[in-house]
């Protein structure tokens, strides 16, 4: 893993390419962009129309509602990214494909039980750093119908463990997806989503007013 020195100083390398970037882009603008000011360019406009009255209007209320609900959900659903970044490597190691074992990489004098480097890194990007080299019990070798052949046991051990990852990290990202749904289902249950928002009118709880009464009332006036 990058130690802390690391991380400072790639963050440091992105302040300074990140401003030198913006400082050369408006230096360059500065001196090579035309002036011609006049009067109808310095005019004041707003979408290629003149403005008209006083800037400081009262919004819709529901304007900041709906964007504050548009936020709040992308920024919960853009968690998606770097979750299926970071545990979507946990099904590389259960490719038919993979390398796990190192004596099938090209250290052919490697013991049969040790790991590839590649299974390795893959593992210390999956968040684990210190792994034992996995096997098979003889009765689970049996059960499954493995060989007593040492590296194949290490590989289908390992991929278990990499499938047990996967399934794993499927099943907490489920769960945070359903929370997400549950509150999205309610917000537009409650009319959030909605531009205008309906008002159910409340029940008069006054009594009808009889014929006889509406005639002496009509008659009074």
């Amino acid at each position: 893993m990058s130690s802390p020195t690391t991380i400072v100083a790639y963050l440091a390398l992105f302040v300074l390419v990140g401003g030198g970037f913006l400082l050369v882009n408006l230096l360059v603008g500065y001196l090579v962009r035309p002036r011609k000011p006049n009067p109808e360019k310095l005019e004041i406009y707003e979408c290629g129309e003149p403005t008209i009255g006083s800037s400081f209007v009262q919004f819709d209320l529901r304007f900041y509602v709906v964007a504050l609900l548009f936020i709040i959900f992308d920024v919960e659903v853009a968690f998606f990214f770097p979750w299926a970044t970071v545990f979507g490597k946990a099904t590389e190691l259960t490719a038919p494909s993979a390398v796990i074992v190192a004596a099938d990489e090209a250290d052919f004098d490697a013991p049969p039980e040790q790991l590839s480097a590649f299974a390795r890194h893959k593992f210390r990007e999956l968040g684990v750093d210190r792994l034992e080299n996995p096997n098979l019990s003889d009765e689970r070798a049996a059960e499954l119908g493995i060989s007593n052949d040492p590296r194949e046991r290490t590989k289908v051990a390992t991929q278990g463990i990499a499938r047990k990852i996967a399934w794993t990290s499927l099943a907490d990202i489920g769960v945070f997806f359903a929370v997400l749904l549950v509150g999205f289902a309610y917000v537009w249950k409650r009319g959030d989503l909605d531009w205008v928002r309906a008002v159910s009118p409340k029940k008069s709880s006054a009594s009808p007013v009889s014929a006889d009464e509406a005639t002496a009332v009509r008659r009074s006036a």
